[in-house]
């Protein structure tokens, strides 16, 4: 009786194993919340005529590129964390299958507008030779892995095209990782940081992001058989 009890309790409940899974897909929204509610405050400000700063005077110089980025970004990094919920995979493959469809040509729209960018608006001050470089690396590799992606599952590879999506999403979600990184900075400091401290806390965040991804996808059962199925 006494082992049978133990053994209960060492069984997760069904209850319990539902909750874990949302602890990913809930960090995730709570990560890109800041950068999020960043782009509806600066859409907000384009939209009602200011106030025009000198960061970002570029924006409403020339509105398209940053506006197609936020609303782009804003669905990819929502709807890219709900695709981490086992549950959801399991009791609505459609809705995960929809939402790919809407993913893809978001987080390519967010890569492309954020390289456009980083390569024609004015830089800021503290934008180093650096710091543009990474992003111009971060957005090449980002429309990489959603491509790698995308052709994977079209092969119905669905181990590969967890593994580049998962990426691409890493690379996409920098912005939300950067205030964590940047932050301590401030409090350490009591300022912004310059141009190479900017720069080197920016990557970092990047960097971060990738490394907990292919973490997160070596650690899974399986990881190194690949296995293919119909989509």
């Amino acid at each position: 009786m006494t082992e049978l009890t133990s053994m209960r309790r060492s069984v997760p409940t069904r209850g319990g194993r539902r909750k874990r899974e949302w602890l990913v897909p809930a960090g995730l929204i709570a990560l890109s919340a800041v950068p999020v509610v960043a782009g509806a405050t600066r859409l907000s400000q384009l939209t009602g005529g200011g106030p025009v700063t000198a960061n970002s005077a570029r924006y409403f110089a020339t509105p398209l590129p940053v506006v197609a980025h936020i609303v782009a970004v804003t669905l990819f990094s929502l709807l890219g964390a709900l695709q981490f919920a086992p549950a959801l995979r399991r009791r609505a493959p459609r809705w995960h299958r929809i939402s790919g469809r809407v993913l893809v040509p978001a987080g390519l729209v967010t890569a492309l507008s954020g390289l456009w960018m980083t390569l024609f608006y004015p830089h800021l001050p503290d934008d180093s030779a650096l710091l543009v470089g990474v992003r111009l690396v971060v957005g090449g590799g980002m429309i990489v892995s959603i491509v790698l992606g995308f052709a994977a599952i079209r092969r119905r590879d669905v181990a590969r095209h967890r593994a580049w999506m998962a990426r691409g999403y890493a690379l996409g979600m920098g912005a939300g990782t950067q205030v964590l990184t940047v932050i301590p900075w401030v409090v350490l400091t009591g300022e912004q940081p310059g141009a190479l401290p900017r720069a080197l806390l920016m990557t970092a965040a990047w960097v971060i992001n990738l490394a907990v991804a292919e973490w997160a996808l070596r650690r899974r059962p399986g990881a190194r058989q690949p296995v293919t199925r119909p989509v």
